[in-house]
């Protein structure tokens, strides 16, 4: 298996660009698929210099509907019409981050739901025996406080998002499973607490965001739930590859107490594991 970052937040000294955004490659022993695409089309650049054949793509997976995961949706679709497009059916929906100082349009350019080889999720698919998607993550523990000025507009006013619209998919080989996530809005605890209701067990490898970063200050709540959250991912012998929406400070504070058990994961690297 080989998995590669097209983008991230930060420099990796691979000659890449980055921006606030996600994209990974991954190829499996039947796909070579994309988790996301950036919020721009600097991934392409990107996979180019890291000798990614992106018209060799034929799946790609919409994590959920904000801008800097789908931005380079359209370009890609110039180049590769063959792949479908996987994303829950609410993704499309007007996603804003909306605070007393702030209200920002944050998510996918409506176009990309008019392309043909999009196919609109409703909850929970299993496309076929290596990848599952899943979604309907409710629980609350340890939820994100960023989250609470993440909206979406219904009519004329704006509703807390209970991002739905977010969704995870599963890689299983015959001796790992992969949870490959976007920025877990939904907390990394509640979706591994969904997946262990699915599969009975955790994921060998996890690769997710944990929106944890903020531009301002961390308060002493924002930092003891990092800790709580390290803690409790310790108790599993799982690896988790995170960057992006974790921020490089909360990283630094959960790579005290997992230690070798988190990697960051800056633009242009590339994931080492065994094959599925």
């Amino acid at each position: 298996m080989r998995i590669v970052n097209l983008i991230e937040n930060t420099d990796g000294g691979k000659g890449c660009v980055f921006e606030h955004g996600l994209s990974f490659y991954i190829e499996t022993e039947k796909h070579k698929l994309l988790v996301d695409t950036g919020a721009s089309d600097a991934f392409i650049q990107n996979a180019e210099k890291l000798g990614v054949d992106l018209t060799e793509v034929d799946l790609v997976v919409l994590s959920h509907g904000h801008y800097d995961h789908a931005g380079g949706i359209m370009e890609f679709a110039r180049r590769n019409a063959r792949a479908s497009i996987y994303m829950q059916k609410n993704a499309g929906n007007g996603y804003y981050h909306k605070s007393e100082q702030t209200e920002k349009y944050i998510g996918i350019d409506s176009n990309i739901i008019t392309l043909p080889q999009v196919i609109l999720v409703d909850g929970d698919l299993k496309i076929d025996s290596e990848l599952f998607l899943f979604s309907g993550v409710t629980e609350r523990r340890l939820f994100p406080e960023g989250n609470l000025e993440l909206k979406y507009k219904k009519e004329d006013s704006f509703v807390q998002d209970n991002f739905s619209h977010e969704q995870y998919l599963v890689i299983s080989g015959e001796d790992k499973h992969i949870l490959v996530s976007g920025c877990a809005h939904n907390g990394i605890l509640n979706i591994l607490e969904k997946y262990r209701s699915i599969y009975g067990r955790n994921p060998d490898i996890v690769i997710s965001g944990f929106h944890m970063r903020k531009k301002s200050d961390y308060s002493e709540d924002d930092i003891a739930i990092m800790k709580e959250t390290a803690e409790e991912l310790k108790k599993t012998e799982t690896i988790y590859y995170t960057g992006h929406c974790t921020g490089e400070y909360p990283y630094e504070v959960m790579k005290s107490i997992l230690g070798e058990q988190i990697v960051y994961v800056h633009s242009g690297d590339e994931i080492v594991c065994s094959s599925v």
